[in-house]
């Protein structure tokens, strides 16, 4: 579960920060610009959903039984939401028309013969891990080892009953609080 939310989320960061779609914007006076936008300059979706991706498989450790699943439901949905960002990434003109705007100078621009890269479907391809390692937990994550109760908050004890002193040393020796 680990490495796959790992290699997911390692995909989708990384496909987010690289080209996604080019294209070229008409300028004054007849001039062409070259326009390019990144994956998270068109959606920002896969970057949250890979970060919660994350944040899931560090908190899947400290967590048990249905609250292990639930973690696996997140991690799930935020699978799904990298694919969904991925497929909105892929088919968006807006966003690279407002960068065109932007290398215009002007209040709108439209880019004109766009391509795509192949990022988006790498982004799939790590949101589609996600969903795999939210899958994983949800069904098997009860059956995994849990943390050894060391690391949980400590519970109070009842105070000791001593007939004699010398059972209230024994308790101290112990590390009871033989004083309630």
């Amino acid at each position: 579960m680990l490495l796959l939310t790992a290699v997911g989320a390692g995909l989708v960061l990384t496909a987010v920060g690289r080209t996604w779609a080019e294209g070229v914007a008409a300028g004054m006076g007849g001039s062409r610009v070259a326009v390019s936008a990144s994956g998270s300059r068109l959606t920002a979706l896969p970057t949250a959903m890979a970060l919660t991706g994350m944040a899931a498989a560090v908190v899947v450790f400290a967590v048990r039984g249905w609250v292990r699943v639930l973690v696996g439901a997140l991690t799930v949905l935020a699978g799904v939401g990298a694919v969904a960002g991925a497929v909105i990434g892929y088919t968006d003109t807006a966003g690279l028309h407002a960068v065109a705007a932007g290398q215009l100078a002007l209040s709108s621009g439209r880019a004109e013969e766009i391509t795509r890269t192949a990022w988006p479907w790498v982004a799939l391809a790590g949101g589609v891990l996600l969903v795999a390692a939210g899958a994983l937990t949800a069904w098997f994550g009860r059956r995994w080892p849990v943390m050894g109760a060391r690391y949980e908050a400590p519970t109070r004890k009842a105070p000791v009953r001593a007939d004699s002193p010398a059972d209230l040393w024994k308790a101290l020796d112990r590390g009871e609080d033989p004083t309630g």
